[in-house]
């Protein structure tokens, strides 16, 4: 209402590192009950706005307000303190410790001078039942838990805090569908609460179904506020990429893979109960697309392909040919050439103390390495390809990969499995947290690398990825094929229902050897 003091409010802020402008002159005004979604490009200055308001770092120059009083925050326990908690896409939680003990790490409950565990659980079971993750023991081990359930700890212990202004920086990127559903239950009952929801997501249909007020960054700025449903989509992304916006994802060839020998072969795959049975083929060219409820053996599946797994029966072949794939090394040596994209860029893909170059060329060292010299003008020459090739942007290659945004992180991750040319190439659900620009880009260089002759195993939460970039979907169900889907089929209806193992998903057909 006019006249009114905002709950908080953000006024010319900035802050650069070195030559690099993460922030300038940027406003951003919260008001309870209200869920105000942040939008724009990786890089675009969302992660450093929020981490300014949540006191992880110190803006160059620029005022904060709460109810209309100065606010400075020294360090990440100051914001919390001043109601303001935080849920950031690079997850908190300490492994080794229980869901409980992450939920109060910061003020645990004391009795006597020692931790109240009776408190603690109390407290653990509260903040799990408000996160909508009852389901949770709070006794369970982190380290126990499918990243979509650390991520539901996650949150639990923001909401523990009691914030006033609560920032969700992609927190549910690894959720599986029905925990995006309860989350959003959760941040609508919130919102009746009386509490101020920040949220940051690249899913378009999220911020449909959430927002009532939206925010576009491009390049530090502000460039625009809106209510929530008053813009197109399209109109959106033109304000987010600053250019007209084409068509997301590239034309798929029309090509008839039947008949070809297989690069990438495997039958009667199974393992501990979690895989069962499972016979695919992928021809070189081929994007073939895993879809299914999240948890259904996608991802042990990417893992036994490329060695981790341990205890397998079946048979896993590579151009015609029987291969023991006993580790990942193997995997991706030239007998084989195997290249996996992880599911999480900050834990499995890079080393984010270590510079982009090491990072790029660390996958590739045995192919620039003579008598344990590495050849440095080639090394240099192929990370100069692929910075050039995936337009990476850095301030420049020795500094810390994880000073990168995290579109720009994962093309390091791709980059540095294509400096070996692998000719087969998983891929685990790689544009979680990516931008629409950088998704792009990702879709053209998939294309690309098929249209070259690689075969691509692709395993994606989102539907919409899935019937745009894939010639063939195999649809997984409690770790076994249930349909496959192409051409005029291949549709989210299908899709859904198959993955559901609906009547109308046809569940139950196998998918033979088709490529």
């Amino acid at each position: 209402m006019a006249g009114t003091v905002p709950l908080f409010r953000m006024e010319g802020i900035s802050k650069r590192y070195g030559g690099v402008r993460a922030l300038e002159k940027a406003d951003l005004t919260v008001e309870p009950g209200r869920i105000h979604a942040i939008l724009g490009e990786n890089g675009a200055g969302k992660s450093t706005l929020i981490k300014v308001m949540a006191g992880v770092v110190s803006p160059d120059e620029g005022r904060m307000t709460m109810e209309g009083r100065p606010l400075v925050f020294a360090s990440p326990a100051a914001a919390n303190q001043a109601g303001i908690a935080s849920i950031f896409q690079e997850l908190s939680l300490v492994p080794e410790l229980s869901v409980a003990d992450n939920i109060v790490i910061c003020d645990p409950p004391k009795k006597f001078g020692m931790i109240d565990r009776r408190a603690q659980r109390r407290i653990a079971e509260a903040a799990l039942a408000r996160a909508g993750a009852d389901d949770i023991h709070p006794c369970a081990l982190v380290k126990d838990l499918p990243l979509s359930r650390r991520q539901m700890v996650e949150i639990a212990k923001a909401l523990a805090r009691r914030p006033r202004i609560l920032i969700l920086d992609e927190a549910t990127s690894a959720l599986a569908a029905a925990d995006v559903a309860r989350v959003f239950s959760v941040l609508k009952r919130l919102r009746t609460e009386g509490l101020a929801l920040l949220y940051i997501s690249h899913r378009m249909n999220e911020i449909a179904e959430l927002a009532d007020e939206c925010t576009v960054f491009r390049n530090g700025r502000n460039v625009a506020t809106y209510a929530a449903g008053t813009r197109s989509e399209h109109e959106v992304v033109e304000l987010m990429i600053g250019r007209e916006y084409s068509h997301v994802f590239p034309a798929k060839p029309e090509r008839d893979f039947r008949g070809a020998t297989p690069m990438l072969e495997c039958r009667n795959l199974s393992w501990t109960g979690r895989l069962n049975d499972i016979s695919l083929t992928v021809a070189p060219g081929e994007v073939v697309g895993l879809g299914g409820l999240d948890g259904q053996g996608q991802r042990e599946l990417l893992l036994a392909f490329f060695g981790v797994l341990r205890g397998m029966s079946g048979k896993i072949m590579v151009n015609g040919r029987a291969v023991r794939i006993t580790s990942p090394a193997a995997a991706r040596g030239d007998a084989i050439g195997m290249a996996l994209i992880p599911e999480d860029r900050k834990t499995e893909g890079l080393m984010l103390p270590m510079s982009v170059r090491e990072n790029l060329s660390f996958a590739a060292l045995d192919r620039l390495t003579t008598a344990g010299v590495i050849d440095r003008a080639a090394e240099q020459r192929m990370i100069d390809d692929m910075v050039k090739l995936l337009a990476i942007k850095t301030a420049g290659l020795d500094i810390p990969v994880g000073a990168l945004s995290g579109g720009n992180q994962q093309k390091v991750v791709i980059a540095k499995w294509l400096m070996r040319q692998p000719g087969i190439i998983l891929l685990n659900d790689p544009t979680r947290g990516i931008d629409v620009g950088t998704k792009q880009e990702m879709y053209r260089l998939l294309r690309r690398l098929a249209d070259e002759g690689a075969a691509i195993l692709f395993y994606s939460t989102d539907y919409d990825e899935l019937i745009g970039c894939c010639d063939r979907v195999l649809v997984l169900y409690d770790g076994a094929i249930s349909r496959e889907l192409t051409g005029s089929e291949l549709t989210e209806h299908a899709l859904i229902a198959s993955a559901l193992n609906l009547a109308g998903g046809k569940p139950g057909v196998s998918p033979g050897a088709a490529a």
